[in-house]
């Protein structure tokens, strides 16, 4: 078949276009009568339409974390207590262009994966060939992780298409000593970076191939790395000079993130966070990942060192990260960026390997296309038990209607502000219950903040003559109430999610707020 046809790359023992600077093949698939490149945009390009017409076929909310983004995007700035902002100036163009709604909040995501793709691509056909370049992009396009995030907006999305043009550009500056390449490598590293922190990654590695690739040393004193280094710093410098204005917020919640305290060094969590990467890679991905590191593939073969380079060290860092303290499972996603075309290149290598990367491909589009299924139809994932997975974008809308309708309701005076004691009701208010037109105010019990809203929306006296309280606490509710000159209960929501959750929510109308923390 013609998609079977040239995998053997290096089957000789010799590496064709696997030196730093090899010219990549420019023959055409005669069979189908495209080039390489043709064939991947069209594959990857079709997948793309597909995701985005599941995002605006699709009847599920925004997650928690997407509605805080989205509160971002519709307040910009140069940084949040949370993260950098390039996530919320991404939703905000999708939504200028757009609209509101959660097809058009996450937009940008599998668009995004497209390109990460399509880079994925020419860097591939850089080290290796245009055959290795196909699959590399193919295979990362369909990968577990890529399937599932394409349905949501993560700083993750943003951060791989940064980390993989830096990628293709770092190379490229190597290999032609341009200016070009490494003005352009300094504004990946500078948008990295203003995605999410974990572009220092980028940094650590690059540092490593260099410390170990005498011949590429020249680019840490020469004017490309000055270029590179300064663009990548001016462009980061906004976000910079906001943590210093801001407490250093941002960076001290990512330290917290670690949470380096408690109970450390245990075991479970390193094999919690490595048996995670089977599905955010992949099992036979993941699996070839772990053989070629046993079986030495990289040794001798500049490709597979600079590649390398750049997925060893993410995934021992983090893993380190696992059995100190907790890892979550995508804090490793920037080392498949390289890893894909690393276990692309090692599998073809091998005559099982012409059969083992569609196989993977296939299993992974079987299992992307499942899990749209069952965003399409809520009532499958019910029906089959796993409802509960997708209990975090059900519900809000509904929630956010019932608070509109009460605020609507409301007798007497109107009320003048929404307030929540919970981050993800706070965030989820904010865009489900918008047509209020009230704000949507937060509870700080002792005037140290824990997340955005705690630091950005907390509630204000002048903000109190009436106040619709929503909280899911089940007891303790005197610790809010009594900072108030009235209140009165108003009732219990139960809202069913699925396979037997429910979300339960009580409804308070509180009056006459007096600022004071809590010090016990």
């Amino acid at each position: 078949m013609w998609y079977m046809a040239g995998m053997n790359v290096d089957s000789g023992g010799t590496e064709q276009h696997a030196r730093i600077g090899a010219s990549p093949s420019t023959e055409t698939w005669s069979l189908i009568g495209l080039s390489a490149f043709q064939a991947t945009l069209l594959l990857v390009g079709s997948l793309t339409a597909l995701r985005i017409a599941l995002l605006f076929a699709a009847d599920h909310n925004l997650g928690p974390d997407e509605a805080q983004y989205w509160s971002w995007a519709k307040d910009l700035d140069l940084g949040y207590f949370s993260k950098p902002p390039m996530i919320a100036w991404v939703i905000a163009a999708t939504t200028a262009v757009f609209g509101d709604g959660e097809a058009a909040v996450r937009l940008a995501s599998p668009l995004f994966h497209m390109g990460t793709a399509l880079l994925i691509f020419v860097l591939a056909r850089d080290l290796y060939d245009h055959r290795v370049a196909f699959w590399s992009a193919l295979t990362y396009a369909t990968v577990p992780a890529v399937w599932f995030s394409s349905g949501l907006i993560t700083t993750d999305v943003p951060l791989l298409f940064f980390w993989s043009l830096a990628l293709l550009a770092l190379h490229r500056t190597l290999s032609e000593r341009s200016l070009g390449w490494a003005l352009l490598l300094g504004v990946s590293l500078g948008l990295g970076l203003l995605s999410k922190y974990a572009m220092l990654y980028f940094l650590m590695c690059a540092g490593l191939f260099l410390a170990r690739a005498a011949e590429h040393r020249w680019l840490l004193w020469s004017r490309p790395g000055l270029i590179a280094g300064a663009v990548g710093v001016l462009l980061f410098s906004p976000n910079i000079l906001w943590n210093m204005t801001h407490d250093f917020s941002t960076v001290a919640h990512t330290a917290e993130n670690a949470k380096w305290w408690g109970q450390l060094f245990e075991v479970g969590g390193l094999f919690a966070f490595l048996g995670a990467q089977f599905g955010v890679f992949g099992p036979i991905l993941f699996v070839g990942l772990i053989w070629g590191l046993v079986k030495r593939q990289a040794r001798g073969r500049a490709s597979d060192r600079y590649l390398l380079a750049f997925v060893l060290p993410v995934i021992l860092l983090v893993a380190a990260q696992a059995w100190v303290s907790r890892a979550h499972a995508n804090w490793a996603a920037t080392a498949y960026a390289a890893g894909t075309i690393l276990v692309v290149a090692w599998l073809s290598r091998i005559p099982i390997g012409r059969r083992v990367i569609p196989a993977s491909i296939g299993l992974h589009t079987v299992l992307g296309l499942g899990l749209s299924a069952l965003i399409l139809y809520p009532a499958l994932a019910d029906a089959l038990g796993r409802g509960q997975d997708f209990k975090r974008i059900r519900g809000w809308d509904r929630l956010g209607a019932l608070v509109v309708q009460e605020i609507g309701a409301a007798e007497e005076s109107p009320y003048s502000a929404i307030l929540a004691d919970d981050r993800h009701i706070h965030a989820e208010l904010r865009y489900y219950a918008r047509s209020a037109g009230l704000p949507v105010v937060n509870w700080d019990h002792d005037g140290v903040p824990q997340n955005h809203f705690e630091f950005a929306a907390r509630i204000r006296e002048d903000q109190s003559a009436r106040v619709l309280w929503i909280t899911r606490m089940d007891s303790g509710f005197d610790r809010i109430t009594r900072h108030f000159d009235r209140h009165r209960f108003l009732r219990t929501v139960t809202d069913p999610l699925g396979s037997g959750r429910n979300r339960v929510v009580h409804l308070y109308d509180l009056r006459g707020y007096h600022e004071r923390f809590d010090t016990r």
